[in-house]
């Protein structure tokens, strides 16, 4: 068995190999050879642990891979100068790290120790992301090493860990919370299995809009009523806090009635049809629907700014101009530019045919959804509907609605059609 003819060119070993044979194909010339005994899980310790070190990297990656390789050979691995090798005992470490109950040997114990927190520190993001991954679910995983990783600038190697992790405490993401993760980290610990109250509140304190989005999403996330009034308190200015609040489980009346005052007609209609509230917080909404049904454009969330929502709109203007071809897209932009927003209101109730009402009750529900889809009604670019939101519906910069590097609508057609027969029949039908 010494040349690499008898083992059909170095791709497959005899079934059983004695330790005898297994020392001197260890030592064999053909690099193939020695991989596919690195591969094998029947083979002594101390010879795999002597292939940690072989000039050849294939055989190298297939020891870090082995998981039978013996601990004591994890700290020469991880300092192997190649990447490939590094990644391969990263991802074979999750099940390799010892359990502090277990019975292993305290030296192979701080050997698997030495490794990981090697890995962790590593400077290729790959092999940092790669172990991320591998510990993110490990309950025993070394709580230095994760709270490394949790603190990576990386948010590929961070995200996972502090989205997952066991291993983190409270007091471990209170501090990482206090310290600023890496961009993403906030949002990964807000979508963490039953984030408790404390950690709640100071992600609330952070004000990063994304983040108590993803906490407010988060079902299993306990958030006092105190913090969650300070978050509906600032809703009206985030669209992105509107749905989750209207959609979480078990809200406290003051969390249904409050939000029901100026989230989305959409939004309403699903606070309307939950079966869990009491009667008081049933006729709360519902009297809402009534009043927003009943009331026109008076909308408290609209604010300051809007009175031109409250005044008829020039539509027999608007509808000359475009029986004579001249109510383009330019006309309307350098209305919107000069504010002349009457006027903006009665282009898009002509070009649309939805109407006046329909049109203001799209603007004054603050929806970026409903503005995108009344611009595409009215056949305008996607271009005017960011400016639509922005400076006709008042709509907060950090929920405006784009189709970021995409050409048209970042809508489909069937979604922009359901917004348009929702708001039609809200405002109370396709009236002028």
């Amino acid at each position: 068995m010494s040349t690499s003819d008898e083992l059909g060119g170095g791709v497959g070993l005899p079934p059983s190999i004695s330790y005898g044979e297994a020392r001197e194909l260890a030592a064999h010339d053909d690099a193939s050879v020695r991989a596919a005994l690195a591969r094998r899980s029947d083979i002594r310790p101390e010879i795999l642990y002597y292939l940690a070190d072989d000039p050849s990297e294939d055989v190298r990656r297939a020891i870090a891979e082995n998981e039978t390789t013996p601990a004591h050979a994890h700290p020469i691995l991880a300092r192997d100068s190649s990447d490939d090798v590094r990644v391969g005992l990263a991802r074979s470490l999750g099940d390799s790290v010892p359990d502090p109950s277990g019975d292993i040997a305290e030296k192979a114990r701080q050997s698997t120790a030495e490794a990981l927190d090697t890995l962790a520190r590593d400077q290729i993001t790959r092999v940092r992301q790669v172990l991320a991954d591998t510990l993110k679910d490990v309950a025993h995983a070394p709580a230095d090493v994760i709270n490394l990783l949790a603190r990576d600038s990386d948010i590929g190697v961070a995200g996972p860990v502090l989205e997952h992790s066991p291993v983190l405490t409270d007091d471990d993401l209170l501090r990482i919370i206090t310290d600023v993760p890496a961009d993403g980290g906030l949002d990964a610990i807000s979508r963490r299995q039953g984030v408790g109250g404390d950690v709640a509140d100071a992600i609330v304190a952070t004000e990063q809009v994304s983040a108590i989005a993803e906490l407010l999403s988060n079902d299993s996330a306990q958030i006092r009523e105190q913090t969650l009034d300070t978050i509906i308190d600032r809703a009206p200015e985030h669209e992105s806090w509107h749905e989750p609040p209207v959609k979480r489980p078990q809200l406290p009346p003051r969390g249904v009635t409050r939000p029901a005052r100026f989230v989305a007609d959409s939004l309403l209609d699903v606070l309307h049809r939950r079966q869990d509230f009491d009667d008081d917080t049933l006729s709360a909404v519902k009297e809402e629907v009534h009043r927003r049904l009943e009331g026109g454009v008076d909308d408290p969330a609209i604010g300051a700014g809007a009175e031109f929502l409250d005044k008829d709109a020039p539509v027999e203007l608007a509808g000359r101009l475009k029986q004579a071809g001249r109510l383009d897209t330019e006309i309307i932009v350098k209305a919107l530019q000069a504010s002349d927003f009457s006027f903006v209101i009665a282009a898009l109730a002509v070009r649309s045919g939805l109407g006046e009402r329909v049109v203001k009750r799209v603007c004054a529900s603050r929806n970026a959804k409903g503005v995108v889809s009344l611009a595409w009604k009215a056949g305008l670019p996607m271009s005017v509907a960011v400016q639509l939101q922005q400076r006709l519906a008042r709509i907060a910069p950090g929920d405006v609605l784009t189709s970021g590097d995409q050409p048209g609508y970042p809508l489909s057609d069937d979604e922009m059609s359901w917004q348009i027969e929702f708001f039609t029949r809200t405002a109370g039908g396709n009236r002028s």
